[in-house]
């Protein structure tokens, strides 16, 4: 079966949609471009389907990804779909570590997300931007205090935690 007929399926449920995807992109069957090119024709549920199958692999084996899906999770971080958005930033929190200089798109769309009325948005921005905190690159001298103020604002104690936890981690190190 093919990437688009798996997702055409109306006999496999979303979940085992995303599982088969991301266990495909692990046991190297299909390629995170062909995933990424099927991905941006398709309507927001089934691209959601296909970012969250990146988000399960990249958490299993990162070196699935390349730039060519930093920048589609990117681009796909300021897209409507609030699943998309989430999904997206997951990835970005997964792979943050590859591509330590070329994120600086990445974090103006995650701090955009930070500002979200969605909880999920803002829990998964939190989680990326957490992650690429703690890589204590050059981009930390603006992100830092980004989300300190993220923080005073943020009136979820889950999300505020994420953060709490990445500037501690910084701040030990």
């Amino acid at each position: 079966m093919d990437i688009k007929k798996l997702l055409d399926s109306k006999d496999i449920k979303a979940k085992e949609k995303t599982a088969t995807l991301a266990q495909w992109l692990v046991d190297k069957k299909i390629t995170a471009k062909e995933l990424i090119d099927t991905a941006q024709e398709q309507k927001d549920s089934p691209k959601a389907t296909c970012i969250e199958a990146f988000e399960f692999a990249t958490r299993e084996d990162p070196s699935i990804a390349n730039e060519k899906l930093l920048q589609f999770v990117t681009q796909t971080l300021i897209e409507k779909a609030p699943r998309v958005k989430w999904e997206s930033a997951k990835v970005v929190g997964n792979i943050a570590h590859l591509f330590p200089s070329k994120l600086g798109q990445a974090v103006s769309n995650l701090l955009m997300n930070s500002e979200d009325s969605g909880t999920v948005v803002r829990w998964s921005a939190a989680f990326a931007l957490g992650e690429i905190l703690k890589l204590g690159t050059k981009i930390n001298k603006t992100l830092l205090p980004a989300v300190e103020a993220i923080c005073k604002r943020e009136e979820q104690n889950s999300i505020k935690k994420i953060y709490v936890a990445a500037v501690k981690k910084i701040q030990t190190k």
